[in-house]
């Protein structure tokens, strides 16, 4: 064996190392197609009630293995523009300049950094939210719904996770009271295996 097959036995198991800790992690897709996945908001109006709404166009994937949680990732892609406030005229007014600004920012995003599994269920996640062009690090307590065979021959695990943000550090400084200066998210998911 000369040297140069030696460098490149090296190199190569070198390379294999470097990846094989997430090599062998589950892929999952998120099920938007099966409508198996929310993005929900919700803001207190006037401190008198909740207004609720979703985003319904999102997309994302996710890596989980149950013997090693800690080494999940995610990463969820939102279009800002399919919000649903079940008001047109209210949607119209957030996907404005007021709120969102859609015409210029139309897609958000969330990136996980960081996953601390508590228990078997319980973790708190931590990664960069984008909105409106602004990047913040946020976390989300998240609980592990379950996991297993679906009746097609797939295999499925769910999760939710929940975070408040608070509307100016997103740009957004449209007066809406005392009450209503965050707005809490929730995100649901259940992802199929690939």
């Amino acid at each position: 064996m000369n040297k140069q097959m030696i460098i490149s036995g090296l190199l190569a198991f070198s390379v294999f190392i470097g990846i094989n800790n997430t090599a062998y992690a589950a892929q999952y897709k998120v099920d938007v197609q099966g409508a198996h996945a929310f993005v929900q908001f919700k803001i207190k109006h006037l401190g008198y009630s909740w207004l609720l709404g979703r985003f319904n166009t999102f997309d994302g994937n996710f890596n989980y293995d149950a013997a090693k949680p800690n080494e999940s990732q995610i990463a969820i892609d939102i279009d800002v523009t399919s919000i649903d406030s079940n008001h047109a005229e209210r949607d119209k007014h957030l996907k404005g300049k007021d709120f969102l600004d859609v015409n210029k920012f139309p897609n958000a995003k969330f990136v996980s950094k960081n996953i601390t599994f508590t228990d078997e269920k319980n973790a708190v996640v931590t990664g960069e939210f984008t909105l409106k062009g602004v990047t913040k690090s946020i976390s989300f307590n998240v609980e592990k719904i379950g996991e297993g065979n679906d009746p097609w021959g797939g295999y499925r695990v769910g999760f939710s996770g929940t975070t408040s943000l608070k509307l100016s550090d997103y740009g957004i400084t449209y007066n809406l009271g005392p009450a209503s200066t965050h707005v809490d998210m929730a995100l649901h998911i259940e992802g199929i295996r690939q």
